[in-house]
């Protein structure tokens, strides 16, 4: 009989865009879901599972009317470590070519303009 937090070894027998169908033994199969194999992000599951490959499940849920078994991969790893990555940002934007142009651009009116005053000062 299985129960909810049981940890299992299966046989990945189908990959779907939503999930892994695993053989539990010759007679159950549950599914891993796409956010139940790895910590993080999963955009491609065949980068990390493949048919036949065996793997340690653990159970996370069984339906209660339709006997289906809901497993994960992901409560069996360690705690998910993000990666230490630190965008730069910058003053400009590199894509819009905007930053010092439009000061270079308004540089000759403020210089005008100032003259214009500091002569009226006089």
């Amino acid at each position: 009989m299985l129960k909810i937090g049981q940890k299992l070894a299966g046989t990945i027998t189908g990959i779907q865009p939503y999930g892994a169908f695993v053989a539990l033994d010759d007679h159950q199969q549950g599914l891993i879901h796409v956010s139940e194999i790895q910590h993080g992000f999963t955009k491609e599951i065949n980068e990390y599972l493949k048919i036949g490959q065996k793997v340690e499940v653990q159970i996370i849920d069984i339906d209660e009317f339709s006997q289906k078994i809901s497993l994960s991969m992901r409560t069996l790893q360690s705690q998910f470590e993000p990666h230490i990555y630190k965008r730069k940002h910058y003053f400009t934007s590199k894509r819009k070519k905007i930053g010092f142009t439009p000061i270079e651009n308004a540089m000759p009116q403020w210089i005008a303009e100032t003259k214009s005053f500091l002569h009226e000062k006089r």
